[in-house]
């Protein structure tokens, strides 16, 4: 990595995506550094939704758009909920999908927006916080301003990773993540007293959109009877399908879950518990298996403003639950009360915890560092260790010809899953 030389004497910190414990944290301690720094700081509010429609006539407003952060406002912040500076899903970079689109300027227009708003601003810096498609639009910001005239004002841009899930590549932990464990592993330690009292079970579906590591540390935590995601997607439990496009008449092959096998496994815990006295439980399943749900259960299915299937709108957990209820009288001739739960968004706003706040903080204190200390552009806020702080280039966290990131998944055999598997055996819980 090499240091641009560029002075930042005033910076602008964005949150955008989905909120996430400590993620004022995160804001507070990177805005009281860099004014420790001598640095302004500018909180643009709502993520992107007030950048995109910067315009002559409607220039950035101060207490509509942005507030300017300072010492009094970030009094005693760093503990509190929610998000200070709001968030949004709006996404400037949507329709830019390979590099060649940075070249077409109707596609890159909604970027151009946020960079004249930016400049309207005065700002010399970017701090983007959010998940992985927000690391791809502050990627694509910056691959956009290399376009520009050489004469033209450069806004460095550096992203600190954000998402409940933890799945993102080039960090071992994201904040919030803990909190949000302790919050969903609570709600399923009270589902498990709740059935233990009633003689039922519950399918408790989590928050985890493309990975298990939300589900898989809830129900380590919690004492769960059973954890899957879409990482124990393998073998019997996969099969495909063969989906028409009505519009083109194009035909596709698609890897969908068995659902037989599925709910036979569900079964299986429930039958086998059974015989050891216990009929009582909670099966804590990710979000993220929704998208393997064959296409029957996808009719109406609902997409967000990054493309994502709207994974809650899906109900899965009650598609699961009737389809275990219905199986499980198949096999036995009785019937038992099973209810579905989906659990999430209490936890993204959960009082912070002490390693979350610290994580956080280090976060927010690397993202100036990185711009006023190194003079970095282009890089992802990381750490590793004791806290310890590493810079992470975009260019080895994005794929450069499609311009996406990688998910990061539990790794089949690892000794984060064996740990899930092993206490699921033990039949303690």
């Amino acid at each position: 990595m090499k240091a641009t030389g560029r002075t930042v004497k005033r910076v602008a910190i964005l949150f955008a995506g989905g909120p996430a414990p400590a993620a004022n944290a995160v804001i507070s301690t990177c805005a009281a550094s860099f004014l420790s720094k001598g640095v302004e700081v500018v909180g643009v509010l709502h993520g992107y939704s007030n950048l995109v429609q910067f315009a002559p006539d409607r220039p950035m407003q101060e207490g509509r758009d942005y507030v300017l952060l300072t010492d009094k406002k970030l009094r005693r912040t760093r503990n509190t909920r929610g998000i200070m500076i709001g968030t949004a899903r709006t996404n400037p970079g949507k329709d830019v999908s390979a590099p060649e689109h940075l070249k077409d300027a109707r596609r890159t227009a909604p970027l151009r927006t946020v960079y004249e708003a930016l400049c309207s601003l005065g700002v010399d810096a970017l701090v983007s916080i959010g998940g992985d498609d927000t690391l791809k639009t502050a990627n694509k910001f910056r691959l956009f301003q290399e376009a520009l005239p050489a004469d033209s004002k450069r806004i460095s841009v550096v992203h600190v990773p954000k998402t409940i899930d933890n799945d993102y590549r080039g960090i071992d932990f994201t904040f919030g993540y803990f909190t949000a464990v302790e919050t969903l592993a609570e709600e399923i330690r009270n589902l498990i007293a709740d059935g233990e009292a009633t003689q039922g079970y519950f399918i408790a579906e989590c928050m985890g959109r493309s990975a298990g590591w939300l589900a898989y540390g809830a129900a380590i935590a919690s004492e769960a009877s059973l954890v899957m995601s879409v990482e124990d997607m393998v073998g019997d439990l996969m099969t495909e399908e063969t989906v028409t496009d009505p519009k083109t008449g194009v035909s596709t092959v698609r890897k969908i879950m068995s659902m037989d096998a599925f709910v036979g496994k569900i079964v299986d815990l429930m039958l086998s518990r059974e015989k050891l006295g216990k009929e009582h439980g909670v099966v804590v399943l990710a979000e993220g298996l929704a998208s393997f749900l064959p296409s029957a259960h996808l009719e109406g299915a609902q997409f967000d403003e990054h493309g994502h299937l709207r994974l809650g709108a899906t109900n899965m957990a009650r598609l699961v639950n009737n389809l275990v209820s219905k199986a499980y009288k198949e096999r036995t001739g009785k019937e038992r009360r099973i209810t579905p739960v989906q659990l999430g968004y209490e936890a993204r706003c959960a009082p912070p915890v002490a390693f979350d706040v610290m994580l956080g903080s280090q976060l927010g204190v690397g993202a100036m560092r990185a711009l006023v200390e190194h003079q970095y552009d282009g890089v992802m806020i990381s750490t590793a260790g004791q806290l310890d702080l590493t810079f992470v280039p975009f260019d080895t966290l994005i794929d450069p010809h499609t311009l996406v990131t990688v998910v990061r998944f539990i790794q089949l055999g690892s000794d984060f899953q064996q740990l899930a598997r092993l206490l699921e055996a033990s039949q303690n819980n």
